[in-house]
């Protein structure tokens, strides 16, 4: 029999957790020909997540729980997740409900149906966020597609059902650096995609702030593009022949500074690439696990 497991990556969320069990219950109800497991990833947390998970994996068995040593990000905790379910058929979704559970009957459905390998998930509006995150949104989709020979979707989330192909497809990649929307791009497969508009979460607020999601932004683009390299290389030229006419004509300081600026700014882009390589070249594990639900059985 076909098997369904669901990943769910969790940060501090002893708030949300009760209202998605009650949901993802639902889910579980409708589609009862399909065994379930459910495993939460514990992405460290320093509330009561651990504890609310432990009680629900003891009252109901189909509910699984990784517990990290640390914080690691969520990135680490989809790849966790995916090393360690088994099921047929996988899902990766938030647990604070903006990711509705209910649509994983229809994903299945498809997956089920169609020619397909892979049911994602996109939001069509992005009602009620605030219009700065919107707008630098929009500009990282805008620019990672021009940059990058991988396209991804505008609005693209991390929820999505795959075939068990898919999955170990993505295993195959086990860089440290990770960037889960372009390495389910990267690796193909057939997608067929779901929109729905954007949900606010069921409860608490945000993990991701703008620094973060600025550093986010920017594994992205160093992870599927080395075109920033590219420019620095312009660039340097640039300012060698710049360099080479100021020996025969006079600027002024200001542009001496601006050179300058340039030149910090292409160090900078050469310098984050190697500390990329400085990080994968040590073969550190992606994530630690502490505590397991098997381990307690």
């Amino acid at each position: 029999m076909e098997t369904v497991s669901v990943i769910v990556p969790c940060f501090n969320e002893q708030e949300t957790i009760p209202i998605y069990i009650k949901e993802m219950n639902k889910v579980m109800e409708t589609l009862s020909d399909y065994p379930f497991e459910i495993v939460f990833i514990d992405d460290g947390s320093n509330d009561r997540t651990l504890d609310c998970i432990k009680s629900i994996h003891q009252k109901d068995g189909r509910y699984h729980y990784l517990s990290f040593s640390r914080n690691f990000g969520k990135e680490a905790a989809i790849y966790a997740g995916l090393q360690n379910v088994k099921g047929d058929y996988v899902a990766i979704m938030d647990v604070d409900l903006q990711d509705p559970p209910s649509l994983l009957v229809d994903m299945l459905h498809i997956l089920k149906t169609e020619d397909i390998d892979n049911v994602a998930t996109r939001r069509s509006t992005r009602k009620g966020e605030s219009m700065i995150r919107s707008f630098l949104s929009r500009c990282f989709y805008k620019f990672i597609n021009v940059i990058s020979s991988v396209q991804i979707v505008n609005g693209a989330r991390d929820f999505r059902l795959m075939k068990r192909s898919m999955v170990n497809a993505i295993l195959m990649m086990s860089e440290r650096n990770r960037f889960s929307k372009g390495l389910f791009e990267w690796v193909g497969f057939k997608t067929h995609w779901i929109e729905f508009e954007n949900i606010q979460r069921s409860s608490g607020q945000t993990k991701w702030s703008l620094k973060q999601l600025f550093f986010y932004s920017l594994e992205g683009i160093s992870s599927f593009s080395v075109q920033p390299l590219f420019l620095a290389f312009l660039l340097c030229g640039l300012l060698f022949s710049i360099c080479i006419i100021s020996i025969f004509y006079s600027f002024s300081i200001s542009l001496f500074f601006l050179l300058n600026a340039f030149q910090f700014l292409c160090m900078g882009i050469l310098g984050y690439y190697i500390s990329k390589m400085y990080i994968e070249i040590k073969h550190r594990p992606i994530y630690i696990v502490k505590e397991r639900s098997e381990e307690n059985e």
